[in-house]
């Protein structure tokens, strides 16, 4: 028998293929008849309540005369505000992500006594095991970084004495070393993939335990090490704005899945990149990006919202792009009128525009976020507003950051590993019943026929 080619799509497959779509199709109206809440939601889009959360919490909709009336976006960091929490470090001209990752984690601010003792908690777990760069990461690189990433977050586990220790001690001393080396694994297995699949010069600089997380990707992810102010003031940003958005998202919500089995950290925290990686998730951004860049292509003048809303148009009826039949950036499963991270996100936005001369960019994005809500009212029957999400803003922000594209996910989960470690502990710290929810078989039983009447 010949050697098969792992990587074709042999008729055999095919044929597979279209069994499998003909056995796996279930009738939509039984759906309705079951009153199935796909996707854990219901009919109007709101979650089905699976667990209670101290960590963050999400307001989209207020009662008003007894009905829900949709509002203004609000996020709650352990009951704070996320803009108070902004305006507080930015206003004291402070790096944000070690201070609101403390928050998370423990449930109250620090006071500066205990920022100073857990930055340096977090610069001793900022290095990897020896030869783990030459003998994991350097190793048959991805094109994929996500997928790079969690291969190293389930290696590390052959480093630890005591992976499977579930206990909450443990688990935070795991996750207190993942948080810190996440932007390591990250740009070191974007420096790998750079190199042997695209022959370009090496780099691996040591992180600085004098600087912030977002210094440091930075300095990592840059040859000559260097950057502005402003450069990290707003990556920071991001990675605060990325950190955590309640309990239900997919990624957290894999981790209190995953976490329920009893099963160890590693495993857990890599079933998230999982879910991250996602183009319906973490991956959102970076669709956003490719987008405008087909846009500005086939647009004579983008400053001519005639042409700009024909543009959109085009999108929502599946001829323009990747004809999809989607605006990329635009609404949010829980957001109607406004994403509080895009609000906060769009005036430094601005700020960095400015010093990276991409202004004309920045106004074609402030005009697609005023049209997109418009077109889509016209084109599409909605059951809520349309506003535009963090990722519309997020990739447009790593971009001028000259961050690489294949970074743009990994940042998010270099953020959103505080959130999903906050999370595996009050999972482990609640709950000893397994997550375990209810499908409802719709196939008719059938007798089993032998090989020979078949």
């Amino acid at each position: 028998m010949a050697e098969r080619d792992i990587n074709e799509i042999t008729p055999e497959i095919l044929e597979y293929a279209h069994m499998c779509n003909d056995s796996g199709v279930i009738n939509p109206e039984l759906y309705t008849k079951y009153d199935v809440k796909r996707g854990l939601r219901d009919i109007n889009g709101k979650g089905v309540v699976a667990g209670l959360t101290h960590i963050s919490d999400i307001i989209s909709s207020k009662v008003v005369d007894g009905k829900s009336v949709p509002c203004d976006g609000e996020l709650y960091f352990r009951g704070i505000n996320i803009n108070d929490i902004v305006h507080g470090f930015i206003s004291e001209k402070r790096f944000g992500f070690e201070e609101v990752a403390y928050l998370l984690l423990f449930g109250n601010l620090p006071d500066k006594a205990q920022l100073t003792e857990f930055k340096k908690v977090l610069s001793s777990y900022r290095s990897l095991p020896t030869n783990f760069v030459r003998d994991v990461i350097m190793k048959a690189p991805s094109n994929d970084m996500m997928n790079t990433l969690a291969r190293s977050v389930l290696t590390l586990y052959a480093y630890d004495d005591k992976p499977d220790d579930t206990t909450i001690p443990n688990v935070l001393r795991q996750s207190l070393m993942l948080i810190s080396v996440f932007p390591m694994l990250s740009v070191y297995g974007y420096q790998a993939y750079n190199h042997y699949i695209c022959g370009d010069s090496f780099y691996i600089h040591n992180p600085d335990p004098e600087l912030s997380t977002a210094e440091n990707i930075l300095r990592m992810l840059r040859p000559n090490m260097s950057y502005t102010a402003m450069e990290a003031t707003v990556l920071d940003l991001a990675l605060v704005l990325h950190m955590d958005h309640g309990g239900g998202n997919n990624s957290t919500f894999t981790t209190h899945v995953v976490s329920s089995s009893g099963t160890d950290t590693y495993s857990t925290i890599a079933a998230a990149l999982g879910s991250l990686k996602g183009p319906k998730h973490g991956g959102a951004n970076i669709k956003v990006v490719e987008m405008f860049q087909d846009m500005k292509a086939h647009l004579r003048d983008p400053k001519d919202e005639d042409e700009v809303r024909a543009y959109l148009k085009k999108l929502l009826h599946k001829e323009a792009f990747d004809k999809k039949g989607l605006i990329y950036g635009m609404g949010h499963a829980v957001y109607s009128i406004s994403d509080p991270r895009a609000t906060i996100f769009k005036a430094f936005v601005e700020k960095l525009a400015v010093e990276k001369h991409r202004e004309n960019d920045f106004e074609l994005y402030s005009m697609i976020e005023r049209l997109a809500p418009e077109v889509i009212g016209e084109e599409r029957r909605i059951y809520k507003g349309v506003s535009a999400n963090v990722d519309f803003y997020s990739g447009f922000v790593y971009s001028m950051l000259d961050l690489p594209t294949k970074l743009f996910t990994p940042m998010f989960a270099t953020a959103r590993i505080v959130g999903w470690s906050a999370h595996r502990i009050e999972e482990l710290i609640n709950s000893d019943k397994i997550i375990r929810p209810a499908y409802k078989a719709v196939q008719e039983h059938l007798p089993y026929v032998p090989l020979e009447e078949r």
